[in-house]
């Protein structure tokens, strides 16, 4: 039997309709209006999305290259993280008015089978923060912290973008769980007192203001045992630089060449990775789905106040493209996310 409330005719998603040839412009996309309608078979849903995500690993999938996930497909609706409300349902278990967390963003209405969606509730945290804090960003930090970097307390460890969605949480939870050192870089004065300050990094610099390998050396003068690598580029070699013997460095992202129309040249100082016995691991977040202390523990933290977070929110689908072009150039606080509730 299907359950469902009144429904609008038509709903706004934004398609890819050429690949980006270096930065991203508006002309790149098109936001379309297509049918909406009541699921017609059982075990499907039709979700109003109130907030979708924007992350910077969507700039890879606009190229048409093989990669760890299929690119976005031209003159097809892009997809990523959301969160909405169930407004039709032919599946058993999902009632009108239930939130889901799924996949299928970029688009006000999405209608798909519902083991696809997971329940979330909004009494427990604001629903936008399971597309950040207690969603993909958060287990990012967490895995990328304790299983990939494998931090142990007492280790320093530095953090390259660390007013993002995943950096400013990694930061957080090193000093929460008795990092001796918390260092993050950032991209200007205000972000770099954001995380000395709310965030409880005990050093940070703006990248912009000098060598990253110089003011790292300031900054975590004994050198790092463990540095989130959400960056890339001179970054990533400041960080083997500075690394003590037997560090790890978790490598999660390089918006660094996100862009680049040419292959990035490698970090020129690798060789020190041998003598220092180095580990550099790779992380995909999708390898730990399912961990069981993450939610628990991020959310006891959060319930302690000895975490906290930041969103910047953007109103409107149509500012969509928009929001992510803002994240590519680091105009986000924590977690960027694009809101359709006004």
């Amino acid at each position: 039997m299907t359950e469902t409330t009144a429904l609008p005719a038509v709903s706004r998603e934004w398609h890819l309709i050429r690949r980006p040839q270096g930065w991203p412009v508006a002309e790149d996309f098109a936001l379309r209006e297509v049918p909406v309608a009541a699921p017609a078979e059982p075990g499907r849903i039709l979700v109003r999305n109130l907030h979708m995500s924007v992350d910077p690993y969507m700039r890879g999938r606009m190229n048409d290259v093989k990669s760890y996930i299929p690119p976005f497909q031209l003159d097809r609706p892009m997809d990523g993280g959301a969160v909405g409300e169930v407004v039709a349902s032919t599946a058993e278990g999902f009632a009108v008015g239930d939130h889901v967390l799924h996949g299928l963003g970029w688009r006000e209405y999405a209608e798909f089978d519902a083991q696809h969606a997971t329940k979330v509730d909004g009494a427990i945290a604001p629903l936008s923060a399971y597309l950040g804090v207690l969603g993909m960003p958060g287990l990012t930090a967490y895995a990328g912290l304790f299983e990939t970097a494998s931090f142990k307390e007492g280790d320093a460890v530095f953090v390259s973008g660390a007013a993002g969605a995943v950096g400013s949480l990694v930061g957080q939870f090193a000093r929460i769980k008795g990092a001796s050192r918390v260092i993050g870089s950032a991209g200007s004065a205000e972000k770099v007192d954001l995380l000395t300050g709310k965030y409880g990094f005990d050093a940070a610099f703006n990248y912009k203001d000098g060598p990253v390998a110089k003011q790292l050396r300031e900054a975590a003068p004994e050198g790092i045992d463990v540095y989130f690598d959400n960056v890339g580029g001179d970054h990533l070699e400041a960080a083997i630089g500075a690394l003590n013997v037997h560090g790890r460095a978790t490598l999660c992202g390089a918006i660094a060449h996100y862009n680049d129309t040419e292959p990035a040249p490698g970090p020129r100082n690798l060789m020190m990775a041998i003598g220092k016995r180095l580990r550099l691991e790779g992380l995909m977040v999708s390898d730990h789905y399912g961990n069981k202390d993450f939610v628990k523990d991020v959310a006891g933290w959060l319930g302690s106040g000895e975490l906290t977070y930041d969103e910047t929110v953007v109103e409107g689908i149509e500012n969509g493209v928009d929001a992510f072009l803002g994240l590519l150039r680091g105009e986000n606080t924590g977690k960027m996310i694009v809101s359709f509730t006004g």
